[in-house]
């Protein structure tokens, strides 16, 4: 996902700085990588340059000049877009746990790859039980609980895919325990 559509997006709602931005992103996507301050400037630099952002004012609030940006008719366009645009299904299948997966397999102890599956499996049952007591906490924001059942969904369909290969590791394997 592109910061740049964030941010435009955050514009829609009227002008802002970059540190408001940068905090407006955070709370946003609560789960997601946090924007460095360095990101949101670089951004709107390629966002002005590319006529989809404009400087609409300077102020000085107690510190440095803090310049407000605000999006133009062609970055709401390109920004109705992008929104209306269906995401396809990702046409390759990739991921560091499977690629972890199948190098192990390549291994002659099919032991050390169960090893791995169960060590996996237990990493995202804990992160499940960590999501979930977001969902369940009462000062959770609408934002993060949205967020949190994206990734328990995600965990979830992990968590299937790993018992499914334990057991079929396993059964290849006999007298491999798992």
């Amino acid at each position: 996902m592109s910061a740049s559509y964030v941010l435009l997006g955050l514009l829609g709602s009227g002008p802002k700085h970059g540190y408001d931005l940068k905090h407006a992103h955070d709370r946003t996507l609560p789960r997601a990588k946090p924007l460095g301050f360095g990101q949101v400037y670089a951004t709107l630099g390629r966002l002005e340059r590319d006529g989809l952002v404009t400087q609409a004012g300077q102020d000085r609030a107690g510190g440095p000049d803090r310049t407000t940006f605000a999006i133009t008719e062609a970055g709401r366009a390109e920004l109705e877009r992008w929104v209306g645009t269906v995401e396809p299904p990702a046409p390759h299948v990739s991921g560091t746990l499977l690629t972890k997966v199948m190098v192990a397999l390549m291994w002659p102890d099919a032991g050390r790859a169960l090893s791995y599956l169960a060590a996996q499996r237990k990493a995202h049952a804990d992160r499940l039980r960590e999501l979930t007591a977001v969902k369940t906490d009462p000062g959770a924001s609408l934002g993060e609980v949205i967020a949190a059942d994206y990734a328990i969904a995600h965990l979830d369909a992990d968590l299937d895919w790993l018992r499914t290969t334990l057991a079929r590791v396993a059964q290849a394997q006999p007298g491999v325990d798992r």
